[in-house]
């Protein structure tokens, strides 16, 4: 004899379509800012110094794979928090870690804030804060039963 199951569905909250669009949009301009830095688009690299541009040029491998895991990683974190899903929430770990690993090289490996300047260290912290809340609330949902 079986027992019928009862399934409930969390009501997806509003919140997670606005922070699902909104991490999608920032992510996608790290997809693209990532993509112009590594075709070495005369263009976009335009507005930096020769001495940023050595700087940029000259990420160890290891660096660029890093980089690309954490902006590539965000974009997929925030597709599967829009499609509900909770892999979102290990995606965005991967992703931050990725991220900190990219900055420990930037900031504390090598001369990256004294050659980027201030405004590049402080944005470094806003990304910082933003993918750690993506991943805090991705969790968040997770936990809650909202993401599947």
């Amino acid at each position: 004899m079986e027992q019928d199951r009862v399934v409930t569905e969390q009501r997806t909250p509003w919140h997670l379509w606005v922070i699902g669009i909104v991490a999608l949009l920032w992510n996608l301009v790290g997809a693209y800012d990532y993509l112009m830095t590594q075709t070495e688009n005369a263009a976009y690299m335009g507005r930096f110094t020769a001495e940023q541009l050595e700087y940029w040029y000259g990420f160890p491998t290891w660096v660029v794979a890093s980089w690309a895991i954490a902006v590539w990683g965000g974009v997929l974190g925030a597709v599967l928090l829009l499609l509900k899903k909770r892999l979102a929430a290990p995606v965005f770990l991967v992703s931050f870690l990725a991220m900190v690993l990219t900055s420990i090289h930037n900031f504390l490996l090598s001369d990256g804030a004294a050659i980027m300047g201030t405004p590049a260290v402080a944005f470094s912290g806003v990304i910082f804060l933003f993918a750690l809340g993506l991943w805090l609330y991705a969790r968040a949902m997770a936990r809650q039963g909202v993401l599947t």
